[in-house]
């Protein structure tokens, strides 16, 4: 897998700026970097200073020194305007993280984790309501693309180094860990409607790629196994890989020849693996293959993270071209509370993504989807598909009928074409005998003339005949069979809506069964509950956090009291501490009561998959039934066809068979009377003397 071709990546367009009345040159060489690493060097000062600025001068929102700032909304291309000098730092910082995410598509593959470290501190430190392309969701999805992205570097290049299968196994799971996570974000609604059109692309390349790296995490973990010699798991991670390849590549239509040729490098190396893998289990190890989700789901390895932003890091900005005009006093210590605020709100998320974590791999183990759980609605009307087939046979009326008479047609056919080649058959077999009989007769008398040519000809084209007709007679079984099979099912579409709802299955619930289902269903609601408390929860602390600005006290504030005033202030968090610590202590709870629930509901569970299963199939079977139809009528026209060009070809050669029949009889006619004539006629016998009698004295005696 070394040698794959690499896949494409995604990366972000830049910003235009518009107005900011700041100096020409200086704004110009910043919103004009080159699409380079000097570029980046070049906005990572301008951010900096920018920000040094800002500590000094009342430019913000609503501040007295606040002058209009225009930058183009990425997706939407308008000018969006805001009289605060963080906006401008915002966009510069978008730009930032932009222009590492172009650089990072580039062949050298770097400076990903610098585009997601750039995003994050955007994120986190900005209001998200300055442009939709700088909201929370769209950089979340940015934050969530570039690490991956970043780990599919790391992926390549543990390949390259021919590192450990688990580890490289595992490392291509947290590849599919992040574009998971990016495709929810695509999937939601919202973000959708902001992307545009390019949602799309997006989505189909990071779905694509979910399936095309979890089949690289299932070859190493097929690996692993054959290192380990446990042939049966090699075969089973082998045929998932080769699995989820496919499902890659049913998704990768439309996609560029570079994802197309490592599609196709991946498939002959999975393909050969699985292939050679079950030939030697077949023959030679002959080791049972597990279930996949018996064994141990691979668990990710995220080796990258967000490298973290400073923007008053000397060594990126450079001298501070403000340093004379405000004491740095203040600065400094808004930047330590800034750092306080970002201390508390890790704590917080590192709480929040354990018990987020647990809970999603809760819900993904109980395999529980609140809408569908019961699925009961699906029982109360007939599906579209199966609603469009009965639509379309109300209006041929006639569609049975005209399947059941052309089958009755071929039906006729074929047996005036059997009983003619039986005649034939009956003839010939009759010839034979009587020559048979005239051999017997004519005893060692040589041979005859042979019998007129007509006759072998007869019963060369008749055998001929008759292994088209064994041949066409399989097929025409085959065809009625089906007919049979698919006739009570048109008929069935093609009757009252009602006979076909009562011929779909419905489950059958008891009051009991009921009552599981809707206590199921009310802690589900309950868990979506919790989820969206939490996710509320945590975006009124991050938006607290970012409007959380006391540098007006600072200024005011003694140095020694700075400690004090940092914890007067950050007790404003406190309210909300308290309550998502309950929200999250109330999630082993609830818990507990979905595990008693959903044993519970196993057994509904079952006979209600059971149903679903027998549901989908009835459907499944009608509808193929309805596209049965036109191949049944074409077939049955094809095999009438055939049977009527057989049928004149049969009736000529049983012409010509009575015909040789007739002449090869009055050939033996002809041969018997010739021999006859050969033969003497028979010897005369001269008559017996009549018998004397005895004189009657004689006879009386003395």
């Amino acid at each position: 897998m070394e040698a794959v071709p690499r896949m494409p990546m995604i990366w972000l367009d830049l910003k235009e700026a518009g107005e900011f009345a700041f100096n020409a040159a200086v704004k110009t060489g910043a919103v004009s970097v080159p699409r380079d690493f000097e570029g980046c060097s070049t906005l990572r000062k301008y951010l900096g200073q920018l920000h040094f600025l800002q500590s000094r001068i009342p430019m913000g929102h609503g501040q007295d020194a606040a002058v209009p700032v225009t930058w183009t909304e990425i997706f939407s291309g308008k000018a969006v305007t805001h009289e605060d000098i963080k906006y401008e730092q915002a966009c510069v910082l978008y730009n930032l993280g932009a222009l590492h995410s172009m650089l990072g598509a580039m062949d050298k593959r770097v400076s990903e984790e610098c585009a997601a470290g750039a995003f994050t501190y955007l994120r986190d430190h900005f209001p998200h309501s300055y442009s939709v392309d700088m909201s929370h969701q769209i950089l979340s999805l940015n934050i969530n693309l570039m690490l991956g992205q970043a780990q599919e570097c790391l992926l390549e290049k543990s390949m390259l180094d021919n590192r450990k299968s688990f580890l490289v196994a595992r490392i291509s799971a947290q590849v599919v860990d992040y574009y998971k996570e990016a495709c929810r974000a695509l999937e939601n609604s919202e973000t959708a409607s902001l992307l545009g059109k390019i949602q799309k692309d997006w989505k189909k390349l990071v779905q694509m790629k979910i399936y095309y790296f979890a089949a690289v995490a299932h070859l190493h973990m097929g690996k692993q196994a054959e290192e380990q010699q446990k042939f049966g798991e090699r075969v089973i991670y082998f045929q998932s890989a080769l699995d989820k390849l496919n499902e890659a590549i049913k998704l990768a239509k439309g996609q560029p020849e570079t994802v197309q040729e490592a599609l196709r490098f991946t498939m002959d190396v999975i393909g050969g693996k699985y292939n050679s893998a079950k030939k030697d289990n077949d023959f030679i190890y002959h080791e049972a293959v597990p279930a996949l989700d018996t064994l141990q789901s691979v668990k990710g390895a995220p080796l990258v993270k967000a490298l973290p932003v400073n923007p008053t890091d000397p060594a990126v900005t450079g001298p501070d071209i403000f340093a004379k005009l405000v004491p740095m006093a203040a600065h400094e210590a808004s930047s330590l509370y800034s750092e306080e605020k970002a201390k508390l709100l890790r704590d917080v998320m590192a709480k929040i993504e354990a018990k987020n974590e647990v809970l999603d791999q809760f819900m993904d183990s109980m395999q529980l989807d609140p809408d569908t759980v019961d699925n009961l609605d699906m029982y109360s009307h007939i599906p579209p598909v199966l609603m469009e087939k009965c639509a379309a046979l109300s209006v041929r009326p006639d569609t049975v009928r005209n399947l059941v008479q052309s089958m009755q047609v071929l039906s006729g056919v074929f047996t005036d074409v059997e009983a003619s080649l039986k005649e034939i058959r009956d003839l010939l077999e009759e010839d034979e005998a009587q020559e048979r009989k005239l051999q017997e007769l004519l005893g060692r008398v040589p041979p005859a003339p042979a019998s007129p040519p007509g006759l072998a000809e007869v019963s060369k084209e008749c055998s001929k005949y008759l292994e088209l007709h064994e041949k066409a007679s399989f097929t025409n079984t085959e065809l009625h069979r089906a007919m049979n099979l698919h006739l009570g099912n048109l008929r069935l579409l093609g009757g009252p809506l009602e006979q076909v709802r009562a011929a779909l299955p419905t489950p059958s619930l008891s009051e009991d069964d009921k009552q599981v289902l809707q206590n199921l269903k009310r802690i589900l609601a309950k868990v979506q509950e919790m989820r969206d408390q939490r996710m509320s929860l945590e975006q009124q602390l991050r938006e607290m956090i970012q409007k959380d600005d006391i540098t007006t006290s600072l200024v005011t504030t003694d140095r020694s009291e700075m400690k004090k005033l940092f914890e007067e202030q950050l007790k404003k968090y406190n309210q909300l501490k308290v309550y998502l610590e309950q929200n999250l202590a109330a999630q082993e709870n609830v818990l507990k009561a979905l595990t008693d629930a959903n044993v519970k509901y196993a057994a509904v569970r079952k006979a209600l998959a059971e149903v679903e299963h027998k549901w989908n199939t009835t459907v499944q079977t009608l509808v193929a039934s309805y596209e049965a139809y036109e191949d049944l009528m074409k077939k049955s026209q094809e095999g009438k066809d055939f049977y009527t060009d057989l049928e004149g070809k049969a009736a000529k050669l049983l012409e010509r068979a009575r015909a040789a029949c007739q002449a090869s009889e009055a050939h033996r006619q002809q041969l018997l009377e010739r021999e006859l004539k050969k033969q003497p006629p028979p010897r005369p016998t001269a008559p017996k003397p009549p018998l004397q009698k005895k004189p009657l004295d004689d006879a009386a005696g003395p």
